[in-house]
């Protein structure tokens, strides 16, 4: 897959599968999010058109749960265990990501190639 200027970028969905990683009271995904409709879309990296609102992966902790599960920076995400996140707020998108009582989180996440997502990063 080649990224061609002008035409769209196509993105790959995933199934992602994190076990949270206890430490004391608290359960740890070892991620961090960016994004929301109640947020700038214009100060997100990762989305191709600037009227994005969605929920992106902003960060992830070498060696935590989230990278032994395979999710990448940039990663757009879906679904949080069957729960839309596509028109959700920040808060309620790290609330629906941190319950307590869920010691797994699945994702629904869009990925670009990481040919596209570099592209997508040096304009």
């Amino acid at each position: 897959m080649s990224f061609v200027p002008g035409q769209p970028v196509t993105a790959v969905v995933q199934r992602i599968e994190i076990q949270k990683l206890r430490q004391e009271e608290n359960l740890i995904l070892g991620f961090s999010i960016g994004g929301g409709i109640d947020q700038d879309p214009g100060q997100n990296p990762f989305s191709e058109d600037k009227s994005d609102k969605g929920i992106y992966v902003t960060r992830i902790s070498s060696g935590g749960p989230a990278e032994l599960a395979g999710l990448r920076i940039g990663d757009k995400i879906m679904q949080v265990n069957g729960w839309d996140m596509t028109m959700v707020t920040h808060d309620d998108a790290r609330k629906k990501l941190t319950k307590k009582k869920e010691d797994v989180v699945r994702l629904l996440v869009t990925r670009k190639s990481l040919e596209e997502a570099i592209q997508m990063m040096s304009r």
